[in-house]
């Protein structure tokens, strides 16, 4: 209906209330007139006995006739009677004709309110269909993007060349042809470059070894150690039985091999060994005999790499950066079985112990010789050594009698103390070990024995030597980190130096004493595997193999599209955009919907291993053991990188501009490319709750994929009907009841992030896509709502989980939070065991155990972003914490035993939260803020 309608309606009601007011003007006016000629008349009387005026007209007629003047009044009743009739049948025309503009009114509104309706579904279509126009507009431009980034990148691919196919050692022609061109190179002389052949080991091919089997050796026995070693080094995943594909050849040689006086049997022995090709090029020999050093008995080892416990002369026979020393093996493992390292903790805290300085032991080994002139040299340094001490103890006794404990004779007196050194070394800051040459032998008799011992406990060593030794692995350990070296001059100023170090400088040089310790030394295992470790990476600079993989049993898995898509896919196909727009938050844009791709992953093989080698081998946050697909501490681009030169996956926000909130929800931004996360659920015979949620997901932007973990024995009925969300939604069948499988880096998961959640955690559209933000800038850290805190009590001397309101946390737990892949492979893998199985004991303390892990590895506490609105299910009715006393009392237990296992407590308090940008701002009227609502 338009304007002109209306107006005319107007006219037609004022033009009807006008007729009425005129009539009844003139019915006023006429009963006036009657009042005022006859007083013996009631104008109400004559209207009330209208209906009876025909059955008493004959007797009014008679009356009339008596009185002349009342044939006047008679006409004039008669004529008011036909006005009367007139007036009424107006009034009721009027009437009638009201009832009829009423009803067409009412129909005129009706009509007009639905015509309002549908004008104001037309507006919503046409704001809804002009977004819809935006956003494809935005999807062709970021197709356009993708496709030429994909161009450059297809252009700039190196394919990796095909994989070396070894020469065949046993080849008989082969031997033949080899010993034909074997170079007269002095052994002396040897270096990698020049002593072995590369062509066995691409860089893009598996680092394989092959051990010679002695099974087959009846020359060659072995005592019940021997044949623990050699399975241990046959169980590692780099060894092979195939010796086709192998890079090194590996002889392990124990203490009871036969030929150790005889050194031309020893030389044939090598020469016949199958794969020895003439030089025994890539060949290591792994002397096990701790008493002999194989160049002194003059035997000519050709090409292959020595490997031993000592070298003699002051290591004039190690050929450096060829040979290797190492710790003697059974010291490793008779050490580590009396330890008992499974059950010992040591702590880290406080950073001065009850002693600053010990030393229990004899400074002379007792089969020196006497009449060696080195022996008189080290009597006069075991002498200054001994005195200085001595001194130090009366100068500094009167001040605190407890600081220094030494004794440097163990005789009879204190041979209690001395055998119980790991007692002692417990309460001590520091610890000497002096290094002393005896008999030509550069090693001190029990070194690996004290430094093991020291670092296993937490006592800092301070290793006094005149640059004579070479401890385990120092190519690539910096032992600077975790130990004090100082030559036997400077040891008037050791005292003074000591006082120098700070509580922070003592517990770091210990926190990195116990992971040098435990990652390398702590077991045959990872003694074993750090020597393989160190020629792949180190040596040959072959990146490491890849983490277990974890092969899923799926309960669903349909997957919603056919088409693969990675990092270089476009950003559009028709058949992939969803028409439905977030319904959870209204009519804010969060993002553009895209279809699922993976992170990049495993890009950085090689420049780790060629250019940050020292840092994967030092740094507690990585490991030289496993090559990961991605890892939250690589390097960030500079910000004209978007722009100039690397610009591939980025999405600066405006196109380099900047903006506001519309431009900021069409790009991620950020100084990262652009990537998708992936929600991983835990659930148990919640199914009802789980739908729910599910369903709440629909159309989350940035979303990849959703994992859910069925954690019941029982499998999901047959009944469910999986949402439609817009992204597959794979339901994995755990091996057993465990929290733990909430952070196994599932092969479903092809996204750095992961959003973990509870099955009864309903989380907003743009609390979501606010906190993967903030994620992204902070790959490092746990980014999520709810916060914790630890706490102290002082009388108990007790470690406290506290989830009270405060204005610091320390913990983000993880039924709503974003976390870097990279922790899931270190939750299950690298983490404590003893941690995993106390989380299952309790059924409870993940989220506390995937807290202290990251907070251990990059020493920062976790983020928390904005307010949480929305975050439990009002139509859950169980919970693991719905008895709330059990619950925590479970986690105070869990946190106490979580500081027992790392040695101190390595949540940091954080009083940081963050909250979108502009949230709080007055924006003018053609702006937009970042988050609506956060």
């Amino acid at each position: 209906m338009n304007c002109q309608q209306c107006l005319t309606i107007r006219r037609l009601f004022f033009l009807v209330f006008l007729f009425i007011m005129c009539l009844l003007a003139f019915n006023f006016s006429t009963f006036y007139l009657i009042s005022l000629n006859s007083t013996t008349i009631d104008p109400s009387s004559i209207i009330h006995n209208n209906n009876n005026i025909n059955n008493n007209n004959d007797e009014l007629k008679y009356d009339l006739l008596i009185n002349d003047n009342s044939f006047k009044n008679l006409d004039k009743i008669n004529d008011l009677n036909v006005r009367v009739r007139e007036l009424l049948r107006i009034r009721s025309s009027v009437l009638k004709e009201l009832r009829s503009l009423e009803r067409n009114r009412t129909s005129i509104i009706q009509e007009l309110t639905v015509h309002n309706n549908e004008l104001e579904k037309l507006k919503s279509t046409i704001g809804k269909k002009s977004n819809e126009l935006e956003r494809l507009q935005l999807h062709i431009k970021q197709a356009v993007v993708a496709q030429k980034e994909a161009k450059v990148l297809v252009g700039s691919m190196i394919e990796p060349p095909l994989n070396l196919l070894p020469k065949q050692a046993q080849a008989k022609n082969f031997i033949e042809n080899e010993k034909a061109t074997i170079s007269h190179l002095n052994h002396n002389e040897c270096q990698m470059h020049n002593c072995f052949d590369y062509s066995r080991c691409s860089l893009f091919s598996s680092f394989f070894v092959f051990i010679y089997n002695h099974d087959d050796d009846h020359h060659h026995v072995r005592s019940s150690f021997d044949q623990i070693i050699y399975d241990k080094f046959r169980s590692n995943i780099h060894v092979t039985n195939d010796p086709r594909i192998a890079c090194i050849y590996l002889l392990i040689i124990s203490e009871h091999f036969p030929y150790w006086n005889d050194r031309i049997s020893f030389q044939n022995y090598l020469a016949a060994l199958p794969y020895w090709a003439g030089d025994g090029r890539n060949h290591i020999i792994f002397n096990m005999n701790p008493k002999i050093d194989l160049n002194s008995i003059e035997l000519n080892v050709k090409k292959a790499i020595i490997v031993q416990n000592q070298f003699s002369k002051s290591f004039s026979s190690l050929r450096h950066s060829f040979d290797l020393v190492i710790p003697n093996v059974q010291i490793i493992h008779s050490f580590n079985v009396n330890l008992n390292v499974k059950n010992f903790s040591p702590k880290l805290s406080p950073a001065k112990r009850k002693y600053f300085l010990t030393f229990l032991g004899r400074l002379r080994h007792e089969n020196s010789d006497h009449n060696n002139n080195n022996t008189a040299y080290d009597d006069n340094l075991q002498l200054i050594i001994k005195n200085t001490m001595l001194n130090l103890l009366t100068k500094h006794s009167v001040v605190n009698h407890n600081e220094f404990l030494f004794d440097f004779d163990c005789d009879e007196k204190t041979k209690k103390l001395c055998d119980n050194q790991t007692i002692i070394l417990l309460e001590s800051t520091f610890t000497l070990i002096p290094i002393i040459i005896i008999n030509n032998n550069s090693f001190h008799h029990d070194f690996y024995q004290r430094l093991f011992n020291a670092l296993s406990t937490g006592s800092i060593p301070i290793i006094i030597s005149n640059d004579i030794i070479s401890l385990p692995f120092e190519d690539v350990i910096d032992w600077r980190k975790a130990t004090i070296r100082l030559p036997i001059a400077r040891i008037t100023e050791l005292y003074v130096l000591l006082k120098t170090y700070t509580d922070a400088d003592i517990i770091e040089l210990r926190r990195y004493g116990l992971h040098f310790y435990q990652t390398y030394f702590a077991n045959l295992d990872k003694f074993i595997a750090t020597f393989f470790a160190y020629f792949g990476t180190y040596r040959l600079q072959i990146p490491p193999s890849s983490p277990p993989s974890y092969r899923s049993i799926y309960y669903y898995n349909q997957p919603k599209y056919d088409i693969q898509f990675n990092s270089s896919d476009s950003l559009l196909t028709n058949s992939l955009i969803y028409d439905n727009d977030p319904s959870s938050d209204g009519d804010e844009f969060l993002g553009p919907i895209e279809p699922p791709f993976a992170s990049i992953s495993y890009h950085r093989n090689y420049s780790i291993t060629m250019n940050n080698l020292y840092s994967i081998w030092n740094d507690i946050s990585l490991t030289p053991f496993h090559t990961f697909p991605s890892l939250p501490f690589d390097p960030v681009l500079p910000s004209e990188s978007k722009f100039i030169g690397s610009s591939y996956g980025f999405r600066p926000i405006g196109a380099g501009l900047g903006g506001s909130g519309k431009e900021f929800s069409e790009s991620l931004g950020g100084n990262h490319i652009r990537e998708q996360f992936t929600i991983v659920i835990l659930t148990y015979e919640r199914e009802n709750v789980l739908l729910l949620i599910l369903s709440h997901l629909k159309n989350l932007p940035y979303l990849n994929k959703v994992v859910i973990v069925w954690n019941s024995p029982q499998p999901p009925s047959i009944d469910i009907i999986w949402p439609d969300i817009g992204v597959d939604i794979v339901v994995i069948k755990s091996e057993r009841n465990s929290l733990n499988n909430r952070f196994i880096p599932f092969d479903e998961i092809k996204t750095e992030a992961i959003l973990s959640i509870d099955d009864d955690t309903n989380l907003r559209h743009d609390e979501i896509i606010f906190a993967f933000r903030v994620w992204r800038e902070a790959r490092d850290r746990i980014v999520g709502f709810p916060a914790r805190f630890h706490s102290y009590e002082t009388n108990e001397k007790s470690w406290y989980y506290n989830s009270s309101y405060t204005c610091e946390y320390s913990m983000i737990l993880t039924g709503a939070a974003f976390f870097h892949k990279y922790y899931s492979y270190l939750y299950s893998y690298s983490m404590s065991s003893l941690i995993r199985d106390k989380v299952d004991e309790f059924m409870n303390c993940e989220d506390i155990a995937m807290n202290f892990l990251v907070s251990h590895v990059t020493r920062k506490p976790p983020i928390k972003v904005t307010s949480k609105w929305t975050f439990r299910c009002p139509a859950c009715q169980t919970g693991l914490s719905e008895n709330q006393s059990e619950h925590f009392l479970k986690r105070h237990k869990c946190i106490n035993y979580f500081v027992s296992i790392y040695g101190y407590m390595p949540l940091l308090y954080t009083q940081f939260r963050a909250d979108s940008v502009l949230f709080k701002t007055r924006v003018s009227h053609d702006k937009q803020k970042c988050f609506k609502y956060i």
